[in-house]
C-alpha cells in the first residue's frame, strides 16, 4: 500500500492552482500515508532484526530508505523508458517471493553457518541488510509508482509524494521496530505482507484481467498484522 495515499489524491492535485493549497492537504496526505505505510514498514523493520543493536537497526533503515527514494527519484524520472519493461515488475515480486522463503524458510540454515565469525560478518551483515531495505522498498514501491505516473504527469508532485511516503515510512519503521521486541509473530508477519505484495505484484504483472481486488490483498495483510500482534513475550 506504499504511497496509496498519495496516488489518490494524485487527481486533485492536478487541478490546484497553487502550493499554498496543496499545503492544504498536507496534514490528511501525512495521517494517510502513516497508517497506508505500515505493511513496508513492518517488513522492512523486520529485515533490521538479524543486526545486533537497536542502533545499528535504526542507521540501517536510515541508510537503506534513503537510498531507496534516491531509486524511487530515478525510476519516476525515467519512468516513461523502464517501465515499459515488465521484467523489472516480474522481478521485483519474485525477489520478494524469495525474500520471504529464505527469511522463514532458510533463516536457519544461514545464521548457524554465520554464527562462526561474528566479528568479521558484522560489517558484510550491515551492508547486506542496507542492500535488502533498498531492493525491498524499491520493489515495494514500484507498483504505486506505475499507478501515479500513469494517471499524472506531473512529476513534481509524484516525487513530492515519494518523499512524504519515505518520511512516513520511516517513522513507522522505528515503530515498528519497538514492537518486534514485544511480539513474537510480528517478524513472521512481515515476510508474510512480503509474500502478498509480491504475489499482487506478479498478477498485476502477468494478468491483464483483475482477478482479485486490491483490497483483498490489504485484507490478507491486515490478517497477518492481526496474527503478529497476537502473542506477546512475556519477559518484555
Amino acid at each position: 500500500m506504499d504511497s496509496a495515499a498519495i496516488n489518490s489524491f494524485i487527481p486533485t492535485l492536478d487541478q490546484v492552482d497553487s502550493w499554498s493549497e496543496i499545503l492544504t492537504l498536507l496534514p490528511i496526505l501525512i495521517v494517510l500515508e502513516l497508517l497506508l505505510s505500515a505493511d513496508n514498514a513492518i517488513a522492512l523493520a523486520s529485515l533490521t532484526k538479524s543486526l545486533d543493536s537497536p542502533l545499528l537497526r535504526s542507521k540501517a533503515l536510515n541508510i537503506g530508505i534513503t537510498i531507496s527514494l534516491l531509486f524511487r527519484i530515478f525510476l519516476i524520472l525515467l519512468s516513461n523508458i523502464l517501465l515499459k519493461f515488465i521484467i523489472i515488475r516480474i522481478f521485483a515480486g519474485l525477489y520478494l517471493i524469495y525474500l520471504f522463503i529464505s527469511n522463514v524458510f532458510l533463516s536457519s540454515e544461514s545464521d548457524i553457518q554465520d554464527s562462526g565469525n561474528d566479528n568479521k560478518n558484522n560489517n558484510f551483515k550491515f551492508l547486506k541488510i542496507v542492500a535488502l531495505l533498498s531492493l525491498t522498498d524499491f520493489a515495494f514501491s514500484i507498483d504505486s509508482i506505475t499507478t501515479a505516473v500513469a494517471i499524472s504527469d506531473q512529476y513534481i508532485l509524484i516525487i513530492f509524494g515519494a518523499i512524504i511516503g519515505v518520511l512516513a515510512l520511516r517513522f513507522t519503521s522505528g515503530i515498528f521496530l519497538r514492537l518486534l521486541e514485544q511480539f513474537l509473530r510480528l517478524e513472521t508477519a512481515g515476510y508474510i505482507a512480503i509474500l502478498i505484495v509480491g504475489i499482487k505484484l506478479l498478477l498485476n504483472t502477468l494478468i491483464t484481467e483483475t482477478i482479485l481486488p486490491d483490497y483483498y490483498f490489504y485484507i490478507l495483510i491486515l490478517i497477518s498484522f492481526v496474527w503478529g500482534l497476537s502473542k506477546r513475550d512475556q519477559i518484555t
